[in-house]
């Protein structure tokens, strides 16, 4: 059986997911370097004796099958396929010659002459020769200039230039070809990777082909899954190439897509004969003057999510705003500051309410009041519960790091890229830059799990195991949507055992629903508000 995967956003964007690896009863999606990838061509050539010809026969079968789905009377089109000189070619000859057997007359134009190929990519050019196809030799830009004309014709280029192993800018030859392909008004599909992106980042390192389809080979890359390289790809497809499954769960492999397939569980229909009990009580210590709409929207997320009881603690003069915002939202009035902010003085209210609790979710709205600041300071070291560190909470810690090492339960930090900027000390733009590095970093120095929200949320453990979220839009970038994650995930920790899977579930869940607000809404319109309305509908349709 063969597994293929679709990635493109969600709902209104088409997303469709798929595995393309099946473990038992959970799906897995690794992403994968370059380097990684050659290891397990590697292993599956020498150690299972998967001979290269083979592998490439397989990348060339379920590309063509990808290809014909697309234009099912392939015979009927003018087919192109510009290939390079490796095996990604090589591919590309794999692709002619299935397509020749279609009644399709390909052409394949090479960016060098036949006897610079080498090993598999050879083998498979001198078939093509062979049966008949045409092969158009290119070794210069004169040459590429007196065949441009049979590209402008195609109404499907192929592009088998490049792989995933390229580091450096196209130049030269490859930088004009791949303008002109981009120029040419037919469909591109791209093998493996559109050429001109380095497959190990997800910035544009020059020229690349802008492709509408992209087949990829046994798994993704970072390139294929984050913009702006992702907006190249066009629409994602994996094709197994008889890769054996367990090749790919080295524990090396640090960076997975969630499926929901995994978290899918956690939102089967409840069993008979609980009670609210059984689904846990959260504490939150959120809201100031002015900033009660925080202390709200996470309360509200947290009971919409499932929570059995929420206890939302408050600055005392917030209480009577924060208790109409839902009937079902316990609050518990707190000391509070000259500026409506907590105090200081309410830590030996809070110690007893912490009884009983089963995790504690503490940040939106508090604001950074230097008697807050102390109140945050000398309430973490004696937790015994799981807490949710989020918003003012994380910027109130970026001047004390060191206090999370000192905490003797779990921990959950949800930055967004700002206030992780504050947190390493480091801009937006080099957070943004670094994230696949300086999250799982941060989670492993820390001993924390990590949520850095945004488009492709990332979630780290603390041994640095990290994932991606497909879900969720720009439309979700609008005040107080951290809130409502925050506490669906506070949520979720208080009903599963599980942390991390019940950090991936309320993450995938929380895009889902801005997923179904906006292809209902329309991004600008969305509000956090609309999440949590919508958020019925993503636990259903999960369910």
């Amino acid at each position: 059986m063969i597994f293929f995967i679709s990635i493109n956003a969600c709902l209104n964007q088409r997303i469709q997911q798929q595995s393309d690896h099946f473990y038992g009863k959970i799906f897995i999606m690794k992403i994968l370097t370059s380097k990684q990838m050659q290891g397990v061509d590697k292993k599956a050539i020498e150690k299972l004796g998967i001979i290269g010809p083979i592998l490439m026969e397989n990348a060339g079968i379920q590309i063509t099958n990808e290809i014909l789905k697309k234009f099912p009377q392939i015979q009927d089109e003018r087919v192109v396929i510009v290939a390079g000189k490796g095996n990604n070619g090589g591919d590309g000859f794999v692709v002619a010659r299935h397509l020749f057997n279609r009644d399709c007359r390909p052409i394949v134009l090479l960016l060098a002459s036949k006897k610079e190929l080498k090993g598999d990519a050879a083998l498979n050019a001198g078939i093509t020769d062979k049966i008949g196809i045409t092969i158009k030799e290119i070794t210069s830009s004169r040459h590429w200039g007196a065949n441009k004309r049979t590209l402008s014709r195609a109404t499907v280029v192929v592009d088998a230039i490049f792989g995933t192993g390229l580091t450096s800018p196209a130049r030269g030859l490859y930088a004009n070809v791949i303008q002109d392909i981009n120029k040419c008004k037919g469909f591109k599909v791209a093998v493996d990777i559109p050429s001109g992106l380095s497959s190990d980042v997800f910035s544009i390192i020059g020229p690349c082909i802008k492709a509408d389809l992209t087949v990829t080979l046994a798994a993704a890359k970072v390139a294929h899954v984050f913009p702006p390289a992702e907006d190249c790809v066009g629409e994602l497809k994996i094709g197994d190439i008889s890769v054996p499954p367990y090749l790919f769960e080295d524990e090396k492999f640090q960076l997975e897509m969630v499926e929901k397939e995994r978290i899918r569980p956690y939102f089967e229909h409840r069993k008979k004969g609980t009670h609210k009990g059984t689904y846990g009580h959260l504490l939150m210590l959120s809201g100031s003057v002015g900033k009660t709409g925080a202390a709200a929207l996470a309360g509200k997320a947290a009971l919409k999510m499932g929570a059995g009881l929420v206890t939302a603690g408050v600055p005392k003069s917030c209480l009577p705003i924060v208790a109409r915002s839902m009937m079902e939202l316990m609050t518990e009035p707190l000391p509070e500051t000259a500026k409506g902010t907590l105090s200081a003085e309410a830590l030996p209210e809070i110690l007893p309410l912490l009884k009983e609790k089963d995790a504690l979710m503490l940040g939106p709205g508090i604001s950074t009041h230097e008697s807050t600041k102390e109140l945050v300071l000398s309430l973490l070291p004696e937790l015994k519960i799981p807490v949710i560190l989020d918003a003012d909470a994380l910027n109130i810690l970026a001047h004390k790091l060191s206090v999370l090492k000192s905490l003797s339960t779990p921990a959950v930090v949800t930055p967004h890229p700002g206030e992780f900027a504050r947190m390493l000390k480091l801009s937006t733009k080099e957070v943004l830059a670094r994230k696949l590095e300086l999250v799982p970093g941060f989670a492993k120095k820390f001993g924390v799990y990590v949520v850095l929200k945004g488009y492709r949320t990332l979630t780290s453990t603390p041994n640095g195991k990290t994932f991606i979220n497909p879900t969720g839009n720009p439309g979700m970038a609008t005040a107080g949507s951290g809130d409502v994650l925050s506490g669906m995930i506070a949520s979720m920790i208080i009903q599963e055992k599980n942390i991390l899977d019940a950090i991936l579930a309320a993450v995938y869940v929380h895009g889902l629903s801005g997923d179904i607000g906006t292809a209902r809404l329309g991004d600008k319109s969305l509000t956090a508000g609309s999440m949590i309305t919508y958020l019925s509908a993503a636990i259903k349709a999960l369910s």
